[in-house]
């Protein structure tokens, strides 16, 4: 009931136009805090390695 109530809160503040270019946006952040994240746990590894 909370997730129902949060969704509608959004496409009300949001609207459905700007909706889809929020997603993108988020997943292209989250998908570089990964990348980013993967980066340094890649660079740990290594010098613990040597």
């Amino acid at each position: 009931m909370k997730y129902v109530l949060l969704a509608v809160l959004i496409l009300l503040l949001f609207g459905t136009k700007k909706l889809p270019e929020l997603g993108r946006s988020f997943g292209q952040s989250l998908r570089e805090f990964k990348d980013a994240t993967k980066g340094l746990a890649d660079e740990d590894e290594t010098k613990t390695d040597r």
